[in-house]
């Protein structure tokens, strides 16, 4: 190797990458057909849905919403947009700064979400934690976690949150 290549991967690290890269892809995929066959939305949507649900007063200003859910502005108004045709948010000024807009999930929202909440739970657990040890779970979360915090030091961490 010379001094301008890039420290190539080991033989070992390209398996273990070419599987995080496969599991990367597939999951998202996984995940959404289930929620599209049960729920008749997609993934992002039903993302979109579960932040507002734990929001307070679960409402949650579209900009802060889009960071969350790493989806464009443009990406997150259409999907806000189909969300609101099936009366499930509701958008409207955020009356401590009209700059902004707020979507607010809807009575009929958290309905759906409740409604949908137990067969993504069970197709998550079908997918990843059936598969994995009973430490697995954690060694998983600890991984996922040090690569998060590489990627995005200061940026919110989900798994952080205590529940």
């Amino acid at each position: 190797m010379t001094d301008d290549e890039p420290p190539w991967l080991s033989p070992d690290e390209l398996k273990t990458w070419l599987t995080l890269f496969s599991l990367l892809v597939r999951l998202p995929g996984a995940l959404d057909s289930q929620l599209q066959r049960d729920a008749g939305m997609n993934l992002f949507e039903y993302s979109l849905l579960a932040g507002l649900s734990e929001a307070p007063d679960r409402q949650m200003r579209m900009s802060l919403l889009a960071d969350i859910s790493q989806g464009s502005l443009p990406r997150l108004s259409q999907a806000i947009g189909r969300l609101e045709k099936r009366g499930w948010v509701r958008r409207s000024p955020d009356p401590d700064d009209g700059r902004y807009t707020l979507a607010t999930l809807t009575d009929e929202g958290l309905e759906k979400v409740l409604a949908t909440a137990p067969g993504h739970v069970t197709e998550v657990r079908r997918l990843i934690f059936d598969p994995l040890t009973k430490a697995q779970p954690r060694q998983l979360h600890d991984i996922g976690g040090r690569i998060m915090r590489t990627i995005d030091p200061d940026g919110p961490y989900p798994g952080d949150r205590p529940y």
